[in-house]
């Protein structure tokens, strides 16, 4: 693959990376996370609407998810032949494109065309992840990959943090849920408090898309230096085959499963878990708030503070105590009610902080696969999100929700096996990278 054709890559910077490209990735960083979360708020919001069961609420989140598993392999070679700027452009079409799909599913109050859009918004923010994740640990020393990939993901869940909070207020208030309780599904044999809770979902993604279209606007202002700070294709390129060669590669891409798994099946189900009468008995608005506010809400203070203390402790041993603390946390859940049950559920939040993060560039440092097939292998293990929280659905309606944490608690002890074993695999330079440094040298 021949090199792009934007020109000379700059000699990489001696410290951190450049002020103005980093801060338009991160900002790409929030509004994924803002959008993800939303889908928290708009799971109760359909399983009012549609007269939905758990299992069934759980769709939203396999909708959404299910785009990492058909999209990110495709997307690792696009953005190997384009370039992470031309790639993160077309991800915020499609994104915006998705957006529009949604207002055809409130229109026709259709519960499956909302499951199309939600597939095709999450077709263009898994192009963006996988196009901005590996721009991000490239892009400056190596030795502080970990602690600038948590920075940004930090950002990722400030978003995730206004996500809940504002859907709570557009799609949990009003229509169904005018009363402040969890509704009645009776109630929306009427049509009038039905018609009401879809025009909500029609503000909140018409919000979004012109949250995404100004995102745009952005990347485009910067395009030069976006160019300019992205790696050359012997960074990001390569062969599929060789993700799936690599036996480290493997072994990120299982914990990246069952992490992006138990996060999404906790999140998602939390609004109804809070709302329950032997947990908090809130309603569902004020259920989505303490989910943006403190769950999300932690991960973000968690990635804010571990992006500190990945520099003076090991990725792996940061990764496996927080995997079992949250192990103990669902444990706790499963076992208990009312306000120590909700604590428990809640705090899982800030352990979550780290794991991607962590998981992503360990993977990356120790596979010998190209960059940008890991990336794709790892954001295709995305699909976790998709697979694992209908089981979290089925259990919840089976036993109770507080059995359905079950699922997460096994997926975190998934991820202490991985943290146990992650310091047994030495490092070693990427090929890639040490061919950008030489480059970099021949320029000067």
């Amino acid at each position: 693959m021949g090199l792009p054709s934007h020109g000379p890559v700059p000699p990489d910077p001696p410290g951190d990376p450049r002020p103005v490209p980093f801060a338009a990735i991160t900002a790409l960083f929030l509004v994924w996370g803002f959008v993800s979360s939303v889908i928290d708020g708009l799971a109760p919001a359909v399983r009012a609407i549609f007269h939905l069961s758990y299992a069934a609420q759980m769709l939203t989140q396999f909708a959404f998810f299910a785009a990492y598993g058909a999209v990110s392999l495709p997307a690792s070679v696009l953005l190997g032949r384009v370039g992470a700027p031309r790639a993160i452009e077309l991800a915020l079409g499609v994104t915006v494109a998705g957006c529009l799909v949604v207002l055809l599913g409130t229109r026709t109050q259709s519960y499956g065309v909302i499951l199309l859009a939600l597939f095709v918004i999450a077709s263009g923010i898994t192009l963006l992840q996988v196009a901005a994740n590996p721009l991000v640990a490239a892009h400056g020393e190596p030795s502080r990959a970990h602690a600038r990939l948590t920075l940004a993901q930090a950002f990722n869940s400030l978003g995730t943090v206004l996500g809940p909070v504002v859907a709570g207020r557009l799609l949990l208030r009003g229509g169904l849920f005018g009363s402040g309780t969890t509704p009645d599904p009776s109630i929306a044999s009427t049509g009038a408090a039905r018609l009401v809770s879809l025009h909500n979902i029609d503000r909140q993604f018409g919000l979004i898309a012109l949250l995404v279209a100004g995102l745009a606007l952005l990347a485009w202002s910067v395009r030069r230096r976006l160019i300019a700070a992205d790696p050359l294709p012997s960074v990001l390129g390569g062969s599929l085959v060789s993700a799936f060669r690599s036996g480290w590669g493997l072994f990120g891409a299982f914990a990246v499963f069952v992490y992006v798994g138990a996060e999404v099946g906790v999140s998602t189900i939390m609004v109804n878990f809070l709302s329950q009468p032997t947990i908090l008995g809130v309603s569902a608005a004020r259920a989505a708030i303490l989910l943006g506010a403190v769950f999300w809400g932690g991960a973000m203070l968690g990635r804010f503070a571990g992006s500190q203390l990945l520099r003076i402790v090991s990725a792996g041993r940061v990764l496996g105590v927080f995997a079992i603390i949250n192990v103990l946390l669902c444990l706790t859940v499963s076992q208990t009610a009312g306000p120590l049950a909700a604590c428990a559920a809640l705090l899982i939040g800030f352990f979550n902080s780290v794991m991607f993060p962590t998981l992503f560039t360990l993977t990356l440092e120790r596979s010998h696969a190209p960059a940008a097939s890991v990336s794709g292998l790892l954001c295709s293990a995305i699909v976790g999100g998709a697979l694992l929280p209908p089981l979290v659905g089925l259990l919840s309606d089976r036993s109770g929700i507080s059995a359905g944490f079950a699922v997460p608690l096994a997926g975190y002890v998934g991820i202490a096996v991985f943290a146990l074993f992650a310091p047994a695999r030495p490092m070693r330079p990427r090929r890639g990278f040490l061919l950008r440094r030489r480059v970099a040298r021949a320029g000067r």
